[in-house]
């Protein structure tokens, strides 16, 4: 049959049967579109916190080529003097930068202080072509400019002042212009930003003589002779670097968060490939009666192929575009999640809106009509390569997987092997972690149909004595209608098992943070100034306030803490410097250490890293780090590596009075407080608030308030990960209900005989959910097993070469028991509407349709 109006013919039938059964199409769409409204959502929301992140570098960067840089984050004014007048450089600017929040609404601005002479060639903000009255903006003590939507949003005009919140510090600052945006780039890149005078940021970040760094315009032509001469002006400490280098080093920090949230978005839309499997094999299986008459009449395999593959492509395109839509509604959500885990973690970031990247849908495009093609094509291949005597009969499909339970099983355990071979591949990375995690999952799964088998056995005698012969039967249907029930189940296997391996991997990585925090916490009461970001300690506290806060009655004693960004052989780091004294030795945990390593500590240039850090820039015990400091490039040798939870991309510690050699600053970033024996730490909490209030906004938390603190902001940084495991369960779900409503479909002859042989509604209600039942208990049991080996692989393989974090592996309890639960219940509710539908249905018409 190669006429066109046959094979349209062909097309109008499957059409036909597609309308037949709306409701399994309609399903079978929505599990498409959920696997693809996943994957594009967070493919969206990280590309528009890229976008922002890039914009708001590109707004504050401007043309500058280049920028030198302070060895501990800052820089003597002085340097700016000698680069322009001495060195003879003109394309250079003085910048100080840094993060006001504020008061009364919750939003984070970066605050960019510039001297508006020298400003020209670099941003034009401040320009008197902007229509900026430069001698005020100069002049006027506290004054700023926003961009004329930021000031539409917040409902303020020109003369109005600004309240803001500065590491603690309050500060008022007075409206005296508008900047305007060229374009919708523009627009979204000063959404977040606040000019204002370079002696303003100066007053505002405490940072009197100092700046951030100078930027520069170095034409390529003569680049190297330009560095040449601001070199040899350039104090110790100081250093000339690329302006990109500061997007690098934020896509380094955040490569991992990201790759790892696109792959858990990747398991909804696995599971939808399960849907798709049994949607196609269920259409199949409905027509290989009429498929047997077409062979027969004449109809060729390749026709019958194109024909079921023509359907999968109708079901994948629909389900594709309700995908990208739906994804990027669900993407406004999770943009605000994924923001608020970067702000937690990495650093200060600003989403105002969502970006639509083409490339995020097109991404989704391809996976949602690659995953709908690759799993209809095995059901179209069966339905075209069958012989025409096999297909008429019902009974042939179940046979054919009967037969092949056993070399399916041995496929599943060599595809396992081959997982455990990828896994065992020197240098692989995360992707080949993710890559043995699906081959797991795969070779799990086509186990499924034996192990099925087993349990019915033991399960049938069993449901036999609880509900008799109804039970027996419930049991029964399952195997024999092996070929879409051990599809249903394994979708129901993979979802709930992914619930549990990342149920296992969240209490394990939460168990170890409790552990190290109280460790770590050693002392009684901690005082912070609030930082702009969660894990670092960016902002100072007064000098006025250390002290009254350590003299205050009750206190024994006192440590003190340094967090600074410096510049190092590996790149930009964070250094911490502590003067614990032998409280330190309690409160790290070392995984490596030398011998008299706190003894030499305090006295010698010698270092602790974090084992993140270790394992990042691939470093050990003895290596040398270089570290730019005031006092030049000083070599410092790792003498210990400890535990460390706070950061994922690492710190490196030293003593605060080795640190104080080599760098020119006494600021205090926290200050650990140490009750006198007998005082009660509450109270002293409640002294030092009153003691601090007036001067500076700080965190006077107790032990037990930061370990509270810290815990909840762990659970925050995993709120993306627990919608991602709903998600896959949705369309978990979804496939359930598809199969059993497939089945009910399949199923009405038999039925109607049960029904015709006085089997009552309520006792076909009761087969139908026992035997949903039966698949839910099946599905919750295997899903352990499952689950358990992906936690394995997510905390020992991924996580590690993810992060390089040591987690201690812990396996709740209550965790395999909801997921049990859920796997029970997601079938039974599941099961509700085919029993409903089965118990109403007319025997007489079910045998006369037949």
């Amino acid at each position: 049959m190669s006429n066109p109006k046959d094979s349209n013919l062909l097309w109008l039938s499957s059409l036909r049967f597609l309308m037949r059964h709306p409701w399994h199409f309609a399903l079978s769409i929505l599990g498409v579109a959920l696997g693809v409204a996943v994957v594009v959502s967070i493919d969206l929301s990280n590309s528009s916190a890229k976008k922002a992140f890039s914009l708001s570098t590109e707004a504050v960067t401007g043309k500058a080529t280049h920028q030198i840089q302070g060895a501990a984050e800052s820089l003597d004014e002085e340097t700016y003097r000698q680069v322009r007048l001495d060195a003879k450089v003109r394309k250079s600017a003085p910048v100080v930068e840094g993060y006001a929040r504020l008061q009364g609404v919750n939003r984070t601005f970066q605050v960019l202080g510039v001297d508006p002479i020298a400003e020209a060639p670099f941003r034009d903000f401040a320009s008197q072509e902007a229509g900026i009255e430069l001698s005020e903006f100069m002049s006027g003590e506290n004054t700023g400019l926003v961009s004329e939507m930021v000031a539409e949003e917040l409902s303020v005009e020109i003369g109005d002042t600004l309240s803001l919140s500065v590491g603690g510090r309050e500060f008022s600052l007075r409206l005296i212009g508008l900047i305007e945006a060229t374009d919708d780039r523009s627009e979204q890149a000063l959404e977040s930003l606040l000019v204002v005078d370079i002696s303003t940021a100066q007053r505002l970040f405490d940072m009197q003589g100092a700046l951030t760094r100078i930027d520069l315009i170095l034409p390529s032509d003569s680049e190297e002779s330009l560095k040449k001469t601001i070199n040899s002006v350039l104090p110790d400490g100081a250093a000339i670097v690329r302006s990109e280098s500061r997007t690098e080093t934020v896509e380094q920090m955040t490569r991992a968060f990201e790759f790892n949230l696109q792959a858990l978005s990747m398991l909804a839309l696995l599971v939808g490939m399960f849907l798709i499997y049994n949607t196609m094999t269920f259409s199949v299986v409905q027509r290989r009666p009429l498929i047997g008459r077409l062979r027969a009449l004449g109809v060729t395999r390749n026709e019958i192929l194109a024909t079921v593959l023509k359907e999968a492509v109708l079901i994948g395109f629909l389900g594709t575009v309700i995908g990208i839509v739906a994804g990027i509604f669900l993407a406004q959500v999770l943009v605000k999640l994924v923001t608020q885990s970067i702000n937690d973690l990495y650093f200060v970031l600003s989403v105002q809106e969502l970006s639509i990247d083409l490339f995020s849908l097109g991404k989704g495009a391809v996976l949602g009509m690659g995953a709908t093609l690759i799993a209809a094509f095995w059901p179209a291949r069966e339905a075209s390569q069958a012989e025409v005597s096999t297909v008429l009969r019902r009974s042939s499909n179940e046979s054919k997987i009967t037969e092949r339970i056993v070399p399916l099983s041995l496929l599943g355990f060599l595809v396992a092997l081959a997982g455990i071979c990828v896994l065992l591949i020197p240098g692989g990375g995360i992707a080949a972690g993710y890559s043995s995690l699906l081959f797991m999952i795969v070779g799990f799964s086509l186990v499924i149909p034996l192990v099925i088998v087993g349990m019915a056995k033991v399960l049938r005698p069993v449901l036999g004595k609880i509900s008799g012969l109804i039970g027996k039967m419930a049991v029964r249907g399952v195997v024999t209608e092996l070929s879409r029930t051990s599809v249903a189940i394994a979708a129901l296997v993979v979802a709930v098992a992914a619930t549990v391996g990342v149920g296992v991997m969240v209490d394990s990585f939460r168990t170890t943070v409790v552990s190290w925090l109280e460790s770590q916490l050693q002392a009684d009461i901690y005082v912070q100034p609030p930082s702009s970001v969660a894990r670092k300690a960016d902002a100072t506290l007064e000098p006025m306030l250390v002290d009254l806060l350590r003299e205050t009655e009750g206190v024994a004693d006192a440590s003190t803490v340094r967090s600074v960004d410096v510049r190092t052989n590996k790149g930009t780091d964070n250094l911490v410097a502590i003067n614990q004294g032998q409280a330190a030795k309690q409160a790290y945990q070392l995984k490596a250490g030398s011998e008299n390593f706190w003894q030499r500590y305090t006295s010698e240039s010698i270092l602790m890293v974090s084992e993140v850090y270790a394992y990042r820039n691939n470093v050990a015990l003895g290596d040398t780090l270089t570290i730019e400091t005031d006092a030049g490039n000083a070599p410092f040798v790792i003498q210990a590596i400890n535990f460390d939870y706070a950061s994922d991309i690492g710190t490196i510690t030293m003593s605060r009075q080795v640190y104080d050699q080599f760098f020119d600053d006494d600021a205090i970033s926290g200050l650990a407080l140490y009750a006198a024996e007998g005082v009660e730490v509450e109270q002293l909490v409640e002294q030092l608030r009153e003691q601090s209030a007036g001067m500076q906004e700080v965190f006077i938390r107790s032990n037990k308030g930061l370990r509270e603190a810290s815990i909840e902001i762990f659970d925050r940084t995993f709120t993306v990960t627990i919608v991602l495991r709903m998600l896959a369960i949705l369309v978990a779900f979804i496939g359930v209900l598809s199969a059993l409503m497939a089945l009910q479909l399949e199923r009405s002859r038999e039925l109607a005989v049960l029904r015709a042989n006085g089997m009552t509604p309520g006792q076909l209600w009761n087969y139908v959910v026992t035997q949903t039942g039966v698949m839910g208990v099946m599905a919750g049991l295997l899903s352990v097993p499952l689950g358990i080996l992906m936690a394995y692989i997510l905390v020992y393989v991924i996580n590690l070469r993810s992060f390089g974090w040591t987690l201690q592996f812990m396996i709740s309890t209550e965790v395999l028991l909801q997921a049990v639960g859920l796997a029970i219940l997601a079938a039974l509710l599941a099961g509700l509407y085919p029993s409903w539908k089965m118990s109403k249905a007319n025997p007489a018409d079910a045998l006369r349709n037949d």
